[in-house]
């Protein structure tokens, strides 16, 4: 008699075996821990990528931090070549726990507290321009008790989270007018983003309003409308917002200063297609914020084109994963937030290559999991961290468990 079923009586009386699952299946799918749980329930795919991600990151912070270091911190002592690298490990120490504790929380917990942590940023939004801290002319930052953070970066996957929200409760009552209150929070969200200003980031806030709206099954005639006001905020950020006039002609015409266009332009092709080395290019140093905005352009010298390729691609493949495990997803509320926080994910991985390849006027958008920053890091894996939480099945759920019956 075979040992791995259970012996029931048949309709004769004798024992019919019932097939288990075997002993090590049982003893790891059937773990109901929390951590049991989330081992089995977690897209294991998606956190390989993101590992890889961070892995490629810290390399290319560790190639741009000489450049970075010589032009804003002091060179006198050996270890300030590698200033920004120490201080993106500090980061990601703190950003991976993140990143896998918010992964942790069941999907009620995690909408509830994105959308609490989203309030408290919103709130800290509107005194950034009576106490946000300047840099390179922008108001983008605030000091709370001792502790610098650029509150927008938090906000994005907050955003994602309760707009979500707010698109799901449309199938609950047709009658309540959920569009016009996200587009009314979208456009103060945008005010506030422009009075610092931050046209980078108003246009991702901009982008996920609108994918949301598609997804949500918003008519036709009002995508039309979401087009022309898109079309019309740009016009109007040329037309009154300087820095964006500036950086467009720049773009457009080669007119103004077109430094940092060039700069990179020069760093990601002086590699050729498999790089100088490591630690081989002698561009980034003529290269401004070769450790955030410009690092697609460091990995390009160093690494080659053929590495820019592959990192693209890796961007493109946890969107696309995120999208296709989606496609039976029955929640909506699951189905737009994780849509919203991938989609947030690909587009500021989108925008900020998109300027390193000259493709795009520049906008200070940093490249998620591989630039360096404290806020940008840690706000990034908050965001994954929400879209692993959302993204989790239980895989007994679709399979025909074993079952003991009597006959």
């Amino acid at each position: 008699m075979p040992t791995d079923g259970f012996h029931t009586p048949g309709s004769r009386g004798r024992p019919r075996v019932v097939r288990s699952a075997p002993h090590h299946a049982r003893l790891g799918r059937t773990d109901r821990t929390p951590l049991g749980r989330w081992f089995w329930e977690i897209d294991r795919v998606l956190v390989m990528l993101v590992l890889v991600l961070v892995a490629i990151g810290l390399v290319a912070v560790a190639a741009a931090s000489p450049a970075s270091a010589q032009r804003y911190s002091d060179f006198s002592h050996k270890m300030a070549s590698l200033h920004y690298f120490w201080r993106q490990v500090m980061w990601l120490i703190l950003g991976l726990p993140v990143m896998f504790m918010t992964s942790l929380l069941p999907r009620d917990s995690a909408r509830r507290i994105a959308m609490g942590v989203g309030i408290f940023c919103f709130v800290t939004l509107l005194f950034i321009p009576l106490f946000g801290v300047e840099a390179n002319g922008a108001k983008r930052w605030i000091n709370i008790v001792g502790f610098q953070f650029q509150p927008s970066e938090f906000l994005k996957p907050c955003y994602v989270v309760g707009l979500a929200w707010l698109l799901s409760l449309r199938n609950v009552d047709r009658s309540l007018p959920v569009m016009r209150i996200s587009a009314a929070a979208t456009a103060v969200i945008a005010g506030l983003l422009m009075l610092q200003p931050d046209f980078g980031q108003t246009v991702i806030f901009g982008g996920i309003w609108f994918v949301l709206m598609l997804l949500a099954g918003a008519p036709v005639r009002i995508i039309g409308w979401l087009i022309a006001v898109g079309v019309g905020a740009v016009l109007g950020a040329y037309a009154f917002y300087s820095v964006a006039r500036t950086r467009i002609n720049a773009f457009l015409f080669g007119e103004g200063d077109s430094y940092q266009v060039e700069s990179a332009h020069k760093t990601i092709t002086n590699g050729g297609f498999f790089g100088t080395g490591p630690g081989g290019g002698e561009a980034k140093f003529h290269l401004p914020e070769a450790h955030t905005d410009y690092i697609f352009s460091v990995i390009g010298e160093e690494f080659g084109l053929i590495t820019c390729l592959a990192v693209a691609l890796l961007y493109a493949a946890i969107v696309v994963r995120v999208f296709v495990r989606l496609l039976d997803e029955e929640d909506d509320f699951v189905l737009l937030a994780s849509a919203g926080l991938a989609a947030q994910f690909g587009m500021q991985a989108v925008i900020n290559i998109a300027v390193n390849v000259g493709l795009a006027p520049s906008k200070g958008m940093t490249l998620p999991f591989i630039s360096y920053g404290g806020s940008s890091m840690i706000a990034v894996s908050a965001g994954f961290g929400l879209l692993l939480a959302f993204t989790r099945r239980n895989p007994a759920a679709k399979r025909s468990p074993y079952i003991v019956t009597r006959t």
